[in-house]
């Protein structure tokens, strides 16, 4: 691992206040993560994986402990963390193109520039064809991949994904974990992905970091050492499978048996 992480995740605790409620998110939560790694969080639904990202996404403060980039405390959003939601969140109104190049022009960067930038990331998720579509007239799978090239496009060195292919179907979502495993080899982009899926988990990451139900914290960080491109039908795979989702079902147990 890198000696200087881009992310540093120290004892962070979220408590939520939802009108007489308190809602303890994350407790004591603890993650560094170094540069051009792909990390996948899992968890069951309520264990803070969402809140976590979006803390590192600098959408919300921690109430205790801190969050860090590049040992700096992370207190707004900031073009290089770029987040990838699964509802897409693209404007209507604008083309795939005008879409992707959002961010650039927003900068107020030159038009030839944000143009050239624009059409590389069109070209990167392979939509030249579609380049002067609007998302309504594109498929799940083309929307996420305009998702994607709008974050890349706007000199992202982290991209953060809350589930963003648990939408699409089996074929689709198949497709685009290929496409996003080649777009992480080539640029060295550094990946943080939610999902709950623990083959999604297996086949992308290179580490798979387990959530306890809330309050949430890092049950465990595990290194996969799986060669790519991974067979999720191995003996080695399924392996790592049924390692992980006996980490994830004993804490549905002690939750049940509290």
């Amino acid at each position: 691992m890198a000696e200087f992480p881009i992310i540093e995740i120290k004892g962070v605790d979220k408590v939520f206040k939802l009108q007489d409620q308190t809602i303890h998110a994350l407790a004591g939560a603890n993650l560094t993560i170094a540069k051009g790694e792909f990390v996948c969080l899992i968890g069951a639904s309520g264990c803070g994986k969402s809140t976590l990202l979006r803390i590192m996404a600098g959408f919300e403060q921690p109430t205790a402990g801190e969050a860090l980039m590049w040992g700096k405390p992370i207190d707004g959003p900031d073009p290089t963390r770029g987040m990838v939601f699964q509802d897409y969140a693209l404007f209507p109104w604008l083309s795939v193109r005008d879409n992707i190049g959002f961010g650039p022009a927003s900068r107020g960067l030159p038009r030839s520039e944000v143009n050239a930038i624009a059409d590389k990331f069109v070209e990167l998720v392979g939509l030249q064809k579609f380049a002067s579509a609007y998302p309504h007239q594109l498929s799940g799978g083309m929307k996420q991949r305009v998702a994607i090239a709008r974050v890349l496009a706007n000199d992202a060195q982290l991209v953060l994904m809350d589930e963003p292919f648990g939408a699409l179907d089996a074929m689709t979502r198949e497709r685009l974990q290929d496409e996003l495993l080649e777009i992480w080899e080539r640029t060295g982009l550094t990946v943080v992905f939610v999902t709950h899926s623990i083959e999604e988990a297996i086949f992308l990451a290179g580490r798979v970091v387990v959530m306890t139900p809330g309050p949430g914290r890092i049950e465990s960080d595990n290194a996969l050492d799986l060669p790519r491109p991974r067979d999720v039908a191995s003996p080695e795979f399924n392996a790592i499978r049924r390692a992980l989702g006996a980490k994830l079902h004993s804490h549905h147990g002690k939750k049940a048996a509290a």
